[in-house]
């Protein structure tokens, strides 16, 4: 759902600010759904993610809507996990009350941070009152399976202020959490204040400092660290990413949205609303496919899976790739594994915890090109 309330300084997602388009996307997404009905191979879902921009600046009546346009096309498992990413201050007494009634039974709430020198320079439209107060509020309408972001390692915050904020999400007893260390990405407000010395860059020894307390500290709390960035409760993983890690088909609905057919293709929406609701409006669709090689396969393969507690299941690659295709990259998996960067467990390739912070460095060193 491309829209926002605001820009935050360190984002380089597609969205607008402006909802004067709100009404045709929702008619183009609703669309959309039944133009790709076919797809999916199992129609039965498992899990349904509402994400963004900021879905929760909908109204309730606008979520259900798109609801009960799925439901025309696929049944729902009977767990299903259906997600509304949401940001702190759309989550009124109001809007909680009616999104109840819905089958919405999964919150991502934005929260960030609840250090308000942290949210100030974030540009985010909450508080650190409305941070606590909407996770409190979500509760009490009955939102147990709750997920919070949370970034670190930002220049106006330390490793007490970091130390508080996880303290914090312990006391509200939210049961998910996923968590990013500040990046600057090109094109952001944050790369511009950066560039002019407006604002220290990000200090990677302290992001990593702060990542490995997080990850001792929740453990200590109850969490399994099951992705780097993703940290659960027993019985509170997030299905919808898990499918992801897993290779899992999914289907992407709405602009910027990516989509897998669980094998070798993946196709990504047009990162402009106006385009994409004119394309769907001549029953096109505003779309973009790659069909991936072997070595693309075998690269993400390692990519994602190595990110993931469980790791990458050996004997998947082995059914996947040839024997020949393999051992181009045996001799630098045997040095890897020498050097105690990667662990092999039960047939399962992993990174050792201690070495999780560079995941994406060994992970990348083993890419063939």
């Amino acid at each position: 759902m491309p829209f926002c309330k605001q820009k935050c300084s360190y984002c380089n997602f597609h969205f607008s600010t402006s909802l004067n388009l709100k009404n045709e996307m929702i008619s183009a997404m609703a669309k959309e759904i039944k133009m790709r009905q076919n797809e999916l191979e199992n129609k039965t879902l498992k899990s349904l993610y509402f994400g963004g921009g900021t879905p929760s600046l909908l109204k309730v009546d606008d979520l259900k809507f798109l609801i009960d346009e799925v439901l025309k096309h696929y049944t729902f498992d009977e767990n299903i996990e259906i997600t509304l990413e949401a940001n702190p201050d759309d989550l009124s007494q109001n809007f909680l009350k009616e999104l109840s009634k819905t089958e919405f039974n999964r919150l991502s709430i934005g929260t960030q941070s609840f250090y308000e020198p942290d949210l100030k320079m974030m540009n985010r439209a909450h508080n650190s009152a409305e941070a606590e107060s909407s996770i409190k509020r979500a509760q009490d309408f009955g939102f147990e399976n709750l997920s919070i972001d949370l970034i670190y390692g930002s220049p106006t915050s330390n490793m007490e202020i970091w130390k508080q904020n996880l303290q914090k999400t312990i006391e509200l007893e939210v049961p998910h959490i996923s968590s990013y260390a500040l990046t600057v990405e090109p094109k952001t407000a944050l790369h511009q204040w950066v560039l002019t010395n407006k604002i220290s860059e990000p200090n990677e020894s302290e992001q990593n400092e702060e990542f490995y307390f997080m990850s001792g500290f929740l453990k200590e709390n109850g969490f399994q660290h099951y992705e780097i960035s993703n940290f659960a409760k027993p019985g509170f993983h997030s299905k919808h990413n898990s499918a992801y890690w897993n290779y899992n088909e999914y289907l992407g609905i709405g602009p910027s949205a990516h989509s897998y057919n669980g094998n070798n293709k993946r196709s990504w929406n047009v990162a402009n609303n106006q385009k994409y609701i004119q394309e769907i409006s001549q029953n096109k669709l505003a779309l973009e496919t790659e069909i991936l090689s072997e070595k693309e396969q075998f690269n993400e393969m390692l990519m994602i899976g190595l990110r993931t507690s469980l790791g990458v299941d050996f004997l998947k690659l082995k059914e996947k790739f040839t024997e020949e295709f393999l051992e181009k990259s045996q001799t630098t998996i045997q040095q890897k594994l020498n050097d105690g960067f990667l662990i092999l467990d039960n047939n399962y390739l992993k990174i050792p915890e201690k070495h999780w912070f560079l995941a994406d460095g060994i992970a990348s060193d083993l890419f063939l090109v």
